[in-house]
């Protein structure tokens, strides 16, 4: 094979909309305080059209509560970089095994007929406890809807790219993580830990089954990020663990999952990459 030649001065100027022409599904994208919410932005800023799943009675149940699918979505609509480019979003239960494939296709149908960008950032929240409290039915729950649904999304969507008609360039997953590795692990969330350090297991396997479809697999820990789930002391004990001496943001791992999502990141899979603002455990 011949050496490619180096890009030329016209490709080294970076194209304001990367993503014009792309499709993109971003689960848990349903509150604008997270970071689901802060990735469909980023994506529909670059110019791909964005599928926004979401699961309010999930945010219901927490402290932060729900927020309003249409508010959401017309957020994103807000940043829109084409204006041809699509914002749309629906509902899912991702912890039914049927669900993945179905929003996989209904998403795919909602953009065009093609989906190319798989952001897997839904997640169950809330401390599930330390390893004396846990039992088989939080194992399961977290199992079902953490990791689970992820691994049939990411089949549903490997399907749905090998129908296409050709093998398009700029197939993209993104998986979340969550740091539970690194340090002294997360010893008071064992099951949320378990599957999230599942997918992180998991990451260079999936970048090895999709990568004959031109697809690349990355998973990205986020690091501590200021979604609204915590105030007063203990926020400001964890925001002096950062050099910077605040949180990280919603739109930090952001851009990162943008960048991926571009074809400057082509070349970069099978990897699960800590965005975490030099944070000091």
């Amino acid at each position: 094979m011949p050496r490619l030649p180096h890009p030329t001065p016209e490709q080294l100027r970076r194209d304001p909309l990367p993503l014009r022409g792309r499709t993109a599904l971003v689960t848990g994208a349903s509150r604008r305080g997270g970071i689901g919410f802060a990735v469909a932005r980023r994506l529909a800023a670059y110019g791909a059209s964005v599928y926004l799943h979401h699961h309010v009675p999930h945010d219901d149940a927490m402290p932060w509560g729900g927020d309003r699918p249409e508010s959401v979505a017309a957020a994103v609509r807000e940043v829109r970089g084409d204006p041809d480019a699509e914002v749309v979003h629906g509902p899912g239960d991702l912890s039914d095994p049927a669900a993945p494939a179905q929003l996989i296709e209904t998403a795919a149908e909602a953009l065009g007929g093609r989906l190319d960008i798989l952001v897997a950032n839904h997640a169950l929240s809330g401390d599930d406890g330390p390893l004396h409290e846990i039992d088989s039915t939080i194992l399961d729950r977290h199992w079902a809807i953490d990791t689970r649904s992820v691994i049939l999304l990411v089949q549903a969507y490997a399907r749905h790219r090998a129908g296409l008609p050709e093998r398009a360039r700029g197939g993209r997953v993104m998986m979340m993580t969550s740091g539970q590795d690194i340090g002294g692990g997360m010893p008071h969330e064992v099951a949320y830990a378990l599957q999230k350090g599942a997918l992180a297991s998991a990451t260079r396997t999936l970048a090895t089954a999709l990568g004959e479809q031109l697809v690349t697999v990355n998973t990205v820990n986020p690091g501590p990020v200021d979604t609204d789930y915590l105030t007063g002391e203990v926020y400001d004990r964890i925001a002096s663990m950062f050099p910077a001496g605040r949180w990280g943001m919603p739109d930090d791992p952001a851009r990162l999952i943008a960048w991926l999502a571009t074809d400057e990141a082509e070349w970069i899979t099978g990897n699960v990459i800590d965005s975490e603002g030099g944070f000091q455990r």
